[in-house]
């Protein structure tokens, strides 16, 4: 001991003192102790990333170029998954707000209702404010039914600063909110994704308190129904309309990236691309849409999966993913492991220190290993809502499975599905017969996860 103190007193160059005066010694270990103190106060905490998350609409899995597009260019999200981590399991839900609960709050929408996501559901943004994070969301909120209910609006819900819409564009027009209060409307579908770009840029420039970790929640409206794309885009793709308002949708990411760099925030923040649901594609949903200006009903690009929005199958579901954080995410990569929407929440609280709530059944996982590179293995399963599951390769869907009118494939048989997606992602070969002791285990892991929560009806409504 009393060579450990002579050691600390040579080492803090402190008033001479030796062990033979006891009273001296005593005062000396508490000035050390002080001084130790002084030190942790005062020294720096482990710097908690910033987290921009980038949330298209109805965007199809092969609608980017990094994907699979030979039509659209997109080269900036190419450029970003050259930077980062390309997903190719990666799920959201199957319509628009289903995925938005699913998102904020890392709970299957049987549980987090959707678009009637209740004022109790806890999100993310809750949980990062209480550790001293700003939050802020612009675009589309789409869980309080698309009407202002307070107490379900973004600020109730966790988020400091919102500018956006409620609901959708089905209409070809939507109704502006600047945090509680109403900021104007429009009609011109064309200068959302600007908009919304200009609101993200403006708050990372001007509201944000530099001395404070944030996370920006961008949700776009595009690529909803009623499409556009602004003059400088409109007419200038190979791919129509829809490729147009792709190519505007990269350029304008690109200016919010840009941001991040120009405000020296590129190497602490975590960015994360990715959509709600798969593209409209389907000839009942096109065709009774009427008076729409021409070419405003777009027709989405799936890629090689089967169907689109309001599906089970792997179109409705599966999305780009891009993940970007310089140093730890591995860049230049490719992972096909299940992650979702719904592991965000549980990620986050590993990143940023806040606590996952233990009052509810939270449906997500921490992905930081995953995201990080430390491991290849995501989640073991994914469940699709009222309609089956996902475990490893195989995927079940019951014959009653969940679809939204538009969806239906009229020639499908209601009897159990179950595919291999590692040989068969388009889902063509249907195994189930040949396999029924992987349907049985696969139909009782999807009554597992539903527990005594089921899709009502109501859950299936705006």
């Amino acid at each position: 001991m009393r060579v450990y103190m002579k050691r600390q007193i040579k080492f803090l160059s402190v008033t001479r003192i030796t062990t033979s005066e006891p009273s001296l010694n005593r005062v000396m270990m508490l000035r050390i102790l002080l001084t130790l103190i002084f030190l942790t106060a005062t020294a720096p905490a482990a710097e908690k990333p910033n987290i921009l998350i980038i949330f298209t609409d109805d965007q199809g899995y092969g609608d980017l170029n990094c994907y699979g597009s030979a039509q659209n260019k997109t080269p900036r999200l190419d450029q970003l998954a050259s930077e980062g981590t390309l997903f190719t399991s990666f799920y959201s839900q199957t319509v628009c707000g289903p995925s938005r609960s699913a998102l904020l709050t890392g709970r299957h929408p049987i549980r987090s209702k959707g678009w009637g996501m209740p004022a109790s559901e806890i999100t993310f943004a809750e949980k990062m404010r209480g550790v001293g994070y700003q939050t802020a969301c612009i675009g589309k909120w789409d869980v309080s039914n698309r009407k202002p209910i307070i107490e379900r609006m973004p600020n109730a819900q966790g988020f400091e600063y919102y500018f956006g819409t409620l609901g959708a564009n089905d209409g070809g027009g939507v109704t502006f909110h600047e945090n509680n209060e109403k900021a104007g409307s429009t009609r011109d579908m064309g200068s959302l994704t600007t908009l919304y770009t200009n609101k993200a840029i403006d708050y990372l420039e001007n509201r944000r308190d530099p001395k404070k970790p944030f996370v920006l929640y961008v949700a776009h409206t595009m690529m909803h129904t009623i499409i556009d794309a602004s003059e400088r885009f409109r007419g200038k793709s190979e791919g129509g309309l829809y490729g147009d308002v792709v190519e505007e949708f990269d350029y304008e990411t690109g200016r919010l990236l840009d941001t991040l760099d120009q405000l020296d925030l590129r190497a602490n923040t975590l960015v994360i691309y990715t959509s709600d649901n798969g593209p409209w594609n389907q000839d009942k949903y096109t065709k009774k849409k009427k008076g729409h200006p021409a070419g405003s009903v777009f027709w989405g690009d799936a890629g090689p999966l089967r169907n689109g929005k309001g599906s089970p199958y792997e179109g409705g579901y599966r999305l780009p993913c891009i993940v970007r954080w310089p140093g730890r995410v591995p860049a230049g990569r490719t992972c096909d492991a299940i992650f979702a929407t719904i592991d965000f929440l549980p990620t986050f609280a590993h990143l940023t220190g806040y606590t996952v709530p233990e009052d509810r059944h939270i449906d997500g996982i921490d992905q930081t290993p995953l995201l990080t590179g430390r491991q290849e293995a995501g989640r073991e399963q994914f469940y699709f809502q009222g309609a089956g599951i996902r475990v490893g390769k195989w995927k079940y869907l019951k014959p009653n499975a969940f679809f939204y009118g538009y969806a239906v494939e009229d020639d499908r048989q209601k009897v159990d599905e179950l595919y291999n997606l590692e040989s068969d992602i388009g889902e063509t070969t249907n195994l189930a017969l040949r396999n029924p002791k992987k349907v049985k285990e696969l139909k009782e892991r999807m009554i597992s996860v539903e527990g005594a929560d089921q899709l009502r009806s109501a859950d299936s409504k705006r």
